[in-house]
């Protein structure tokens, strides 16, 4: 799923492409992806672009007259500037934007199809999609600490949870907590205030360092390889290699759609965190230790696959008297 920086990559490639230009026409391939009826897409033709700005995990074109067109691509929608007329048309084609220069066209790949447009007339209308959570771009520490608090969750959980945190879902969620050193099972009330800050430096330190990195990485093109696994990431998607931090292997536990990477020695104090479908059938066998699994030679994160909700929602941190929930993430926003 395009996450924050993912998104400020788009908005700041889109910014000198569109804004100021009129859309000349809206062309819809798949009627579903607008999920709003009035007002009609047709009455944001010929609207000068005045504005390109995200909200939450949205792209949001703001027009003349206080119209607004909000995207979000969910976990497989992408965006591509086209040159001007481009066709539409194949199963991965959604929409098209039409403006004198250039296309911007709107895919999604995969048979389930998530990715939504909002026309949204006035800023209150617009305002009425965002899910609640803060920019921690924007917010002060003590606000974040706040949201972190507002509910019982891991922190996994917490900071992709669009109604506690914007714009942060599975990949960045990782590394923020590998930056902080912290494991993602943790409990969000069990966070003194020195780790709170701490988790509030390494999560605007980790956006701030990959929007920069991507932007100079994509220059002046736009992005047109926008994905989950980024080389030179610290945890995610790297199961199994080592931790650039201490060179141990990464470990990971899979659950539903989502994972969660992390590093043992850096984030656990060396215990792994137990998959509850594994753990329950070897029982005294699991090993809460790295020295423990490899003098038992069991695959790295001793995952046995996909776990069922029910199993999440039970998985435990295999600390002594340590239980932590594990919740998939809100990446909806």
């Amino acid at each position: 799923m395009p996450e924050l920086p993912d998104i400020e990559l788009y908005v700041r490639a889109l910014q000198p492409r569109v804004l100021g230009h009129a859309l000349r026409r809206v062309r819809l391939a798949r009627p579903f992806f607008l999920r709003t009826v009035d007002p009609p897409p047709g009455e944001a033709e010929g609207r000068r672009v005045s504005g390109v700005r995200r909200l939450g995990k949205r792209i949001v074109l703001a027009l003349e007259g206080d119209l607004f067109l909000a995207v979000h691509l969910m976990i497989a929608g992408r965006l591509h500037w086209r040159p001007p007329g481009a066709k539409i048309g194949g199963r991965l084609q959604l929409a098209a934007f039409d403006f004198d220069e250039g296309t911007l066209s709107v895919t999604e790949a995969g048979s389930k199809r998530r990715a939504a447009l909002h026309l949204c007339r006035e800023e209150p209308a617009l305002r009425q999609l965002e899910r609640g959570g803060i920019d921690v771009l924007e917010a002060p520490l003590a606000a974040f600490e706040e949201a972190l608090r507002r509910e019982r969750h891991t922190l996994k959980r917490a900071l992709t949870d669009p109604r506690l945190v914007s714009g942060i879902g599975n990949a960045y969620s990782d590394e923020i907590l590998h930056r902080a050193r912290l494991s993602p099972f943790r409990l969000t009330d069990t966070l003194p205030a020195a780790e709170t800050a701490r988790l509030y430096a390494a999560t605007r330190e980790v956006l701030v360092e990959w929007i920069e990195r991507l932007q100079t990485e994509t220059g002046d093109d736009f992005p047109e390889h926008v994905t989950a696994f980024r080389e030179g990431m610290a945890v995610h998607g790297r199961f199994g290699k080592p931790c650039p931090a201490c060179g141990d292997p990464v470990q990971r536990i899979v659950y539903a759609e989502n994972e969660a990477n992390y590093c043992a020695t850096c984030q656990t104090e060396g215990r792994l965190l137990a998959d509850r479908a594994l753990s329950r059938l070897l029982k005294d066998d699991w090993p809460r230790t790295l020295e423990e699994m490899e003098e038992r030679r069991l695959p790295i994160g001793g995952s046995a696959g996909p776990i069922t909700g029910a199993e999440a929602a039970s998985t435990l941190d295999s600390g002594p008297g340590a239980r932590a929930p594990l919740s998939p993430g809100g990446d909806s926003t």
